[in-house]
């Protein structure tokens, strides 16, 4: 329901706002016709009275209202009082009203029905369209634009403020959206803010029980661009992006700081995070979906529960992308797979719990895995009864092809290990490696402190003589010494009889 919010009310509200280049005056019934056709698309029920007086347009009884896809929740949108204005210069001047009461109701699984209000507001805001029907510029500022839960009902009765709370509030928006309506409604868009607050609460009233989340993110900002079908299916993702649905987009941020605290169980606790910026990326259209986060200067701290102590964590940088093919082919498609932890370290506190003599060296910690390849997606796993018939019968959708191990670093305690490789996989062949398609290739391993992390361990009681043995056997068997001290080198093969070899003897 969020979802098709943003989507539905991008034109309107201070998140979004659309646009094109000037040609020729655009008239108020020009913009209030696309905003009709923008919220049909995405799968709202328009309701109002037009009014028209002089240059100005007045859209009395607004209702805007969506039915849930599959469920008896509703989200029911009061814009009366919507205006638009023609200034005479060829554009268009929208008026909203100052508070925008939002209410949703559905049915809680054991809580009976919820109805709840969200109360849009927005201050020193201006919004105006320009350019012509079918390309269209919408540019917005506002000094605030704010989301709050107004009122929340849980099955007939009122939940006291102190018990639900939820805000957002942006500061200094300015957001330019660049829209062109073809057979698709194509659109640019760029937003930034100084800054963005966010506060939850809740305290269960049959408990002692109660949280709060809290946090604020300075200088954020949003590019993007995208493809909206003229006429969508917002309860159907695969109908979506078969017809064109596009999003290629990225949020970022140039610090931010969180705190979550309460009482759970009868124990006190509190959890704060901090950063020095990030972003996130989304794409999504019918080939590929992908996702890709990163933070930079990420400090982590929790105090509370039974810990006598508090953990403090920092990594310089951390990171994780993921590119997945959606649409069936039986060609193989791209994918992806992306992790990073870089110059991680903990509190010696945390330490101390396992290692008090400091046996273990303090180095800081990376993690670092870069994954690609190619698969074939045999089947529409974005279609629920497909994902449901899956989940029953345990049917893979894919086929993995090949698989590309640009970078593997682990960096820990004094040890590293390193590699990269590449396998393709025979498909037809599910027998050499008992039901699993057969793999040809090669990786290449470096170890470099291996015996020294093995004594260390074996020193600290973590592991006894005989598997400190057992190791260093595997080692002997699977890898060669190096020119450097305590660093060891593997290449491990796979061939297309099966044969598994490691630095060219075989051992299967």
């Amino acid at each position: 329901m969020t979802t098709s919010l943003t989507r539905g009310l991008g034109a309107a509200f201070a998140f979004a706002a659309i646009g094109g280049t000037a040609s020729a005056d655009l008239t108020a019934q020009d913009v209030w016709s696309d905003w009709k056709e923008y919220l049909s698309s995405a799968g709202y029920a328009v309701d109002g009275d037009e009014r028209m007086a002089g240059d100005v347009l007045t859209i009395e009884n607004l209702s805007v209202t969506m039915q849930a896809p599959d469920t008896d929740g509703t989200l029911s949108i009061d814009l009366d009082g919507l205006s638009f204005t023609e200034t005479g210069d060829g554009s268009v001047s929208i008026t909203m009203p100052a508070r925008v009461p939002m209410t949703f109701r559905g049915e809680a699984d054991s809580e009976g029905p919820v109805t709840g209000v969200l109360t849009y507001s927005q201050t020193g805001h201006a919004l105006v369209a320009s350019g012509d029907p079918e390309n269209l510029l919408y540019s917005y500022t506002a000094e605030t634009a704010a989301l709050d839960l107004s009122s929340l009902d849980v099955d007939g009765k009122p939940v006291a403020t102190e018990d639900a709370q939820m805000s957002f509030a942006l500061t200094n928006i300015v957001s330019s959206t660049r829209m062109t309506l073809g057979s698709i409604r194509a659109y640019a868009q760029s937003m930034t803010a100084d800054s963005l607050e966010y506060d939850f609460a809740f305290e269960d009233p049959e408990s002692d029980d109660n949280g709060t989340f809290s946090g604020r993110l300075e200088r954020i900002g949003f590019d993007g661009t995208g493809a909206i079908p003229r006429q969508m299916s917002p309860d159907d993702i695969n109908q979506m992006l078969e017809d064109g649905f596009e999003v290629d987009g990225s949020f970022t941020y140039a610090s931010g700081a969180s705190r979550i605290e309460g009482v759970g169980e009868g124990q006190a606790f509190a959890f704060t995070s901090a950063s020095q910026g990030g972003s996130v990326g989304v794409r999504m259209d019918a080939d590929q979906i992908a996702y890709d986060l990163k933070q930079t200067d990420t400090a982590l701290g929790f105090v509370g529960g039974e810990l006598p102590f508090p953990i403090e964590m920092q990594a310089a940088q951390t990171g994780a992308s993921i590119a997945i093919p959606v649409g069936t082919s039986e060609e193989p498609q791209d994918f992806a797979l992306g992790v990073t932890l870089t110059d991680f370290v903990m509190s010696e506190a945390l330490w101390s719990i396992f290692d008090p003599a400091a046996a273990l060296p303090r180095d800081p910690a990376t993690l670092a895995l870069d994954l690609s390849g190619k698969a074939r997606v045999l089947l529409d796993f974005l279609d629920p009864e497909v994902a449901e018939r899956l989940d029953e019968t345990g049917e893979t959708p894919v086929e993995l092809e090949q698989v590309t191990l640009n970078k593997l670093l682990v960096s820990l305690v004094g040890a590293s290990l390193s590699g990269t490789g590449a396998f393709s996989f025979d498909n037809s062949d599910l027998t050499t490696f008992e039901g699993i398609p057969r793999p040809t290739g090669a990786i290449d391993l470096q170890l470099v402190g291996g015996n020294a992390l093995l004594d260390n361990l074996l020193a600290l009681g973590f592991i006894g003589e005989a598997e400190a043995m057992t190791a260093r056997g595997m080692m002997a068997v699977l890898a060669q010494p190096g020119a450097a001290p305590d660093t060891m080198n593997s290449k491990i093969e796979i061939t297309e009889q099966g044969h598994v070899l490691a630095n060219g003897q075989r051992f299967r």
